[in-house]
């Protein structure tokens, strides 16, 4: 193939030749020629180009919830899940780890948390090539993660790293055509959020007796997320509960508390009710006939059925002024507030509370039961107000405290907008259902 062409190139004018030569030589030297460096694509413009021998730095990607630690070192990560019976002695033992490194690593602050390890959890360690604990991280909640690692002097030290959290409010409203418990359940509320919101206005309304078809309520919640990922609900903002035509509105002001939209206090001195919301068996009523001997009798108090066992709050701070046993009223606790006010909580299974003692509002001191003259398990509670047996249902209770003056107008500027949202978001929910 060579030969033929060397032949028709001798038999062509030397013109020609040269300027065959000329085109081949310029060919070859742009095919041998150095081209410039290709410029990085779009999706490699963020990464510097890497030569060939050099060691670069770099920074341990560990996940969202754990920070690097020294990136001049190799380190091997592995992941434990604890399982139940573990303890860190265990732990360390089975992963290879020392006693000494243990208690070295206790000595760090917050490190005591490590005892009280569940299992399903996952402890992250971080050793070198020798072995040598170098991090360990606990992943203590959707947002808390504690990371312990070692210095350079050999201690370990600890710090705690959180994730920033979105607060989104959210809304939820029902019409009670049953219960309040079911209604709290359709309108989206979880059990926690149903048990707050009952407490919220537990000093107004007796959620065992007060509660009627027809009654209805709004809520303002927060929403907590992380990474955009839904992780739970806050606190309650605001609320609105209408009660037989009347209606309660709380507020959460910037101090923690709630207050009514007039700025009063929604912690009272008295619970409406002792016991969290049940079914009420007998209403106030002084000429009811007694269940077991048949006389009229006047049944001066409220009896709660519950299970035996139901927890028994006192309704509000005192002392214990009697705590005994007698036929007739089983296992009962009196309870003093202040000067005017006496509670009687009846029939008890347990007295949690002796004569002396100084109770707080909400504190358990008792547990339903059927002890004394009773036909099943309930409580029998009563309220008296210097000396006169009155219905707790309806008696006038001492009027909460009122936010200082000076408070006012930052509150009212929260009421307004929080009810502004209530009511704009029960009208859009109420034409969307309609």
């Amino acid at each position: 193939m060579v030969k033929p062409i060397q032949q028709f190139l001798q038999h062509m004018p030397k013109r020609h030749q040269v300027i065959i030569a000329s085109v081949s030589i310029l060919l070859l030297l742009l095919l041998v020629w150095p081209s410039e460096k290709a410029s990085a694509s779009r999706d490699m413009a963020q990464f510097e180009q890497l030569e060939p021998g050099v060691r670069y730095e770099l920074a341990l990607q560990l996940g969202t919830s754990f920070a690097p630690i020294d990136s001049d070192m190799e380190y091997t990560w592995v992941d434990y899940e604890i399982r139940s019976g573990d303890n860190m002695a265990r732990i360390f033992q089975r992963l290879g780890f020392s006693a000494r490194q243990l208690h070295d690593l206790t000595q760090a602050e917050d490190a005591s948390i490590l005892r009280r390890i569940h299992p399903g959890d996952t402890l992250r360690f971080a050793k070198d090539a020798n072995n040598d604990l170098m991090a360990l991280h606990y992943r203590l909640s959707e947002t808390d993660t504690l990371i312990i690692e070692k210095t350079e002097n050999g201690t370990y030290q600890s710090n705690r790293e959180a994730k920033p959290t979105d607060i989104r409010i959210a809304f939820a409203h029902a019409e009670i055509t049953s219960n309040f418990w079911n209604a709290g359940v359709q309108a989206g509320l979880s059990q926690g959020q149903i048990m707050s919101l009952a407490e919220l206005f537990g000093w107004d309304v007796d959620f065992a007796l007060d509660i009627r078809r027809g009654d209805q309520f709004s809520v303002l919640y927060e929403e907590r997320y992380i990474d955009g990922q839904y992780v739970g609900t806050g606190q309650i903002v605001a609320a609105e509960f209408v009660n037989q035509g009347e209606v309660f509105r709380a507020i959460l002001h910037e101090n923690g508390s709630y207050y009514t939209d007039t700025g009063r206090s929604m912690r009272k001195t008295f619970l409406r009710a002792p016991v969290a919301f049940n079914r009420v068996s007998s209403e106030f009523n002084p000429r009811r006939l007694h269940p077991v001997t048949g006389r009229v009798a006047p049944h001066r108090g409220i009896d709660y059925a519950a299970p035996t066992g139901t927890p028994v709050m006192s309704s509000g701070d005192g002392r214990v002024i009697a705590s005994a046993y007698d036929n007739l009223n089983g296992h009962y606790i009196f309870v003093q507030h202040g000067e005017r006010y006496v509670t009687k909580y009846l029939h008890l299974s347990r007295r949690q509370a002796n004569v002396g003692d100084r109770v707080r509002q909400g504190q358990v001191i008792g547990r339903v039961g059927a002890t004394g003259r009773v036909t099943g398990a309930h409580l029998h509670y009563e309220f008296l107000v210097d000396g006169v047996h009155r219905n707790p249902r309806t008696v006038n209770l001492p009027k909460a405290e009122s936010l200082p003056v000076a408070e006012m107008p930052v509150f009212e500027a929260i009421a307004a907008e929080q009810l502004a949202m209530i009511e704009g978001r029960k009208r859009f929910y109420l034409a969307m259902v309609d």
